[in-house]
């Protein structure tokens, strides 16, 4: 719950001029759902993608307050953000109602972006690789191979999100690595190699490159750093500069 619509606007329209003609980054953007439609209409000619923070797990119905997955394919998203720390940590919602929603967001032809990621005492305790597991796991039941073209998996540590902290390219490395063994065991390793795992947690123009040169981070989930196309469009320009280097 971050910016007004002009401060949307503002941002896209900064977004739009900075990265006029950088195709080798893709890049996408997830306001508020107030503010998704004049995002889209500020980014329509661009190639910056929108995507929605969350959707409901029904496709219409008397869920108030809810947005269902066909309302945000009807205002111009192409992704949506599911299981973030947030959602599963404040609002309580649990790995099965993440896989739900993730069903759901297929069949309405959205890109799910899924989030896993452990809690620093659950860090502490040795238990990241048990917890991003389960998390994944259960996001993809009854998830098909060939749907698996359409997702996105992004590794958030709690313990890193708004706090400053980082996680070491090492260390995230070492959980993008880890999750993309479960995506063979799960499918194959055509599967496993071919999507796209990001990091999110903290991640700024200064540690941008040497997380995106890990092996195993292919993109990065940006917070609080993507509020400004001052402090954003620096977190592209450094992975750019990565991939050409």
């Amino acid at each position: 719950m971050n910016l007004d619509g002009q401060a949307s606007r503002r941002l896209a329209a900064g977004l739009k001029k900075q990265l006029a003609g950088v195709e080798q980054v893709r890049t996408a953007v997830c306001p508020p759902f107030v503010y998704l439609s004049c995002v889209v209409e500020v980014l329509g000619d661009t190639n910056i993608g929108v995507g929605a923070q969350n959707m409901y797990v029904q496709g219409e119905g008397a869920y108030t307050g809810e947005v269902a997955g066909p309302m945000l394919v009807d205002v111009g998203c192409r992704y949506v953000i599911l299981g973030h720390s947030e959602r599963r940590h404040i609002m309580g919602e649990s790995n099965q109602f993440v896989n739900q929603k993730v069903k759901k967001a297929l069949e309405c032809g959205l890109e799910p972006i899924i989030c896993v990621g452990e809690l620093l005492e659950e860090r502490k305790a040795g238990h990241t690789e048990r917890i991003v597991s389960n998390q994944l796991r259960a996001a993809l039941e009854g998830v098909t191979a060939e749907q698996m073209n359409k997702i996105t998996l992004a590794y958030e540590p709690v313990w890193a999100i708004g706090t400053g902290e980082t996680a070491t390219p090492e260390q995230a490395e070492e959980v993008h690595g880890y999750l993309r063994g479960l995506l063979v065991q799960l499918y194959d390793r055509q599967v496993a190699d071919e999507t796209i795992i990001q990091y999110g947690g903290s991640v700024k123009a200064g540690n941008a490159a040497d997380l995106m040169n890990m092996p195993d981070v292919d993109g990065a989930l940006v917070g609080g750093a993507s509020l400004s196309a001052d402090t954003f469009v620096p977190i592209v320009r450094a992975i750019l500069d990565g991939q050409e280097s």
